[in-house]
């Protein structure tokens, strides 16, 4: 009697980006390579190959994911309708839910120096993001909802830092994404300290 040999799961574009992505988070995108990709996928190089150009393929549409779900973030009614500190919280706490979501997507944008075209083109999409923040944040400063005293732009690099910095240290099962999603709010908004 011979063991039955379980047939290879088919890869398509999406999740053979999803493998790719995994990699690149867990090895860098530089020190990856495609037979990384191959191996982590269990399939030929040859095969991915039948997918897309190359290895920078997989990241441009890795970072697109990553971009249009913080983008989608801005058109959601609550970060376009209401006070500016109401809108920026709002952003801040999906911002946080959507890294833990999009573990390997956001870990591989949050890394990127702009070496690529398609890291370059994420990195000023990603600065477009961050310039729209911090137009709320202006906002939010007019409306006497945030201290004056705080510089508009240093003020959500710092917050974005916070949140960003949980691909470093997060590991599924520590703690629930809605935890941390709500200890960003807090400690952006109320601080540490009891009142």
């Amino acid at each position: 009697m011979s063991a039955q040999v379980e047939p290879r799961k088919p890869y398509d574009i999406d999740s053979l980006t999803d493998v790719a992505l995994r990699v690149f988070a867990e090895r860098g995108y530089d020190g990856a390579s495609m037979d990384d990709v191959a191996r982590a996928a269990g399939i030929t190089k040859a095969s991915i190959y039948h997918h897309v150009s190359g290895k920078e393929a997989l990241l441009e549409r890795g970072l697109g994911r990553a971009l249009d779900a913080l983008f989608a973030i801005l058109d959601e009614p609550a970060a376009r309708e209401g006070r500016a500190i109401e809108r920026l919280r709002h952003i801040v706490e999906r911002v946080a839910e959507v890294t833990l979501r999009l573990l390997p997507e956001l870990t591989v944008l949050f890394r990127i120096h702009g070496a690529s075209k398609s890291e370059r083109e994420a990195v000023e999409r990603r600065r477009s993001f961050d310039r729209y923040v911090t137009e709320i944040i202006v906002q939010a400063q007019r409306e006497g909802d945030v201290r004056r005293d705080l510089d508009a732009r240093l003020a959500a690099r710092l917050i974005f830092g916070m949140s960003n910095s949980v691909v470093e240290w997060y590991r599924a099962g520590s703690l629930t994404r809605e935890a941390i999603a709500h200890a960003v709010v807090s400690l952006a908004f109320e601080g540490m300290t009891p009142r």
